[in-house]
């Protein structure tokens, strides 16, 4: 389950692309910020996906990658080119097939060979038609699904919806948000050649005058179970509401956003239909991971948490320099992005057992941080000096690091006194003590 939306220059205040992306996954699947640097391969070189081996490109571009733990491909990044792209699940009426390329996989592979939105988009489209999508994506439990992605680069943005084999493409005006179901109906750019006819054969819509995408693809009960249709109002909402004025504040307050009734209550109730996403339910999906972006000409301002729950984490400034801060992690560090999660969610389990009593105070701090990085990364927008901005990321980092760490320290003593019903308790407390297995500490 995720949420993902884009403001295009023409509806932000700044005049930049403004891209952002929650990654609601099981809980204990760490999600890791990785670099991967550009590189040139032979002719005749193979690359391994995470099912399938298929050919790789003589030439792969740099890509920041924020990713699931055990997959090759990701469930969001961009590239030294500015293009980014993030992935939804979607639940159609198509069946799943054999593994194959996961949605994350077609993701990584544009984001490698792929300078703007419609090289990408095009490019996924010859994926799926040459490779198709299947496999297990789920990380503790097999979990099955089609994808959707929202392709951005400085100038434009598409969706591309799949179903199976099939797939329709629209291209964004201004601004727009993706969800975990089919959002396009009669109102596509592009699509498969036979997205219709064999819709008609299915006997999902009568004819061709009669065909909408969404209603005609979709599987209804798994899409109304997702709770997708609330988050992607909630994002449409912001989004339209502020259309001309968005900014990477807003955009970080979305990705923070709750129902209005667990609101001040999201760390006693789980919660399916909130853009952040508080597992502790039946599907069990967590907000795992968070960013956003603001896309210019010259130069990607990322913004990243390194952690699951962005309403209790600390969105840092990042830049592809020359010289890497030590937030981001090449691929055969693997271990060490795992540590990096695992230390922030540590907090996050803290703050479920309710063992943080300054959490307001926590807070207050991390809200004057961010207010702090939003500063000096405005101050540094026109700078071409990548040493100053290695100093501001190094800067926030020892910054957050250090006030995660002391929150931790001063929650260490404190008894738990979990709250919630008996089996959100129950199931938060085999969550932690599963991630914490290996640990010595009374987690």
């Amino acid at each position: 389950m995720c949420d993902t939306f884009v403001a295009l220059g023409n509806a932000t205040a700044s005049g930049s692309v403004i891209f952002a992306k929650n990654s609601d996954r099981q809980p204990n699947e760490p999600h890791l910020l990785i670099r991967v640097p550009s590189k040139q391969y032979p002719p005749g070189t193979k690359l391994q996906c995470t099912y399938i081996e298929i050919d790789q490109a003589r030439e792969t571009y740099e890509v920041l990658l924020l990713k699931p733990s055990w997959m090759w491909g990701a469930e969001m990044g961009g590239n030294e080119f500015g293009l980014n792209i993030g992935n939804e699940a979607v639940f159609t009426r198509e069946k799943q097939g054999p593994p194959a390329l996961l949605g994350m996989d077609m993701l990584r592979l544009a984001l490698e060979r792929c300078r703007t939105s419609e090289e990408a988009l095009h490019f996924m489209i010859e994926l799926l038609q040459r490779y198709g999508q299947g496999g297990n994506c789920g990380y503790e439990k097999p979990f099955y699904y089609h994808n959707s992605f929202l392709i951005a680069d400085p100038t434009s943005a598409w969706v591309l919806e799949t179903a199976g084999q099939y797939w329709a493409a629209q291209k964004v005006k201004d601004v727009r948000a993706i969800s975990n179901r089919l959002s396009i109906g009669t109102d596509f750019d592009l699509s498969h050649p036979d997205l219709v006819s064999h819709a008609v054969r299915r006997g999902w819509c009568r004819s061709e005058s009669d065909f909408d995408f969404a209603k005609c693809y979709s599987n209804p009960l798994i899409t109304a179970a997702s709770g997708s249709v609330h988050r992607q109002q909630a994002c449409d909402l912001a989004l339209h509401s502020h259309r001309g004025q968005i900014t990477i504040e807003l955009a970080m307050q979305v990705l923070r956003s709750h129902e209005p009734h667990i609101q001040g209550d999201q760390f006693a109730r789980s919660s399916l239909r909130s853009v952040c996403m508080h597992g502790g339910f039946l599907f069990g999906d967590h907000t795992t991971g968070s960013y956003v972006v603001s896309l210019d000409k010259t130069r990607a301002t990322y913004w990243l948490t390194g952690s699951s729950t962005p309403c209790l984490s600390v969105f840092k400034p990042y830049w592809l320099t020359e010289t890497p801060c030590a937030m981001v992690f090449p691929e055969d560090r693997a271990d060490d992005a795992i540590a990096f999660w695992t230390l922030r969610e540590r907090l996050h389990r803290l703050v479920l057992e309710n063992r943080v009593p300054n959490l307001q105070e926590y807070l207050a701090e991390r809200d004057a941080l961010e207010k702090e990085f939003l500063q000096l990364a405005a101050d540094a927008a026109s700078t071409a000096d990548s040493e100053a901005l290695l100093h501001i990321m190094d800067y926030a980092l020892e910054k957050e690091t250090a006030l995660v760490t002391k929150t931790i320290a001063q929650a260490e003593g404190v008894s738990a006194r979990m709250r919630g019903n008996p089996y959100y308790r129950w199931y938060w407390k085999n969550q932690t003590r599963k991630l914490f297995a290996s640990s010595s500490r009374d987690w």
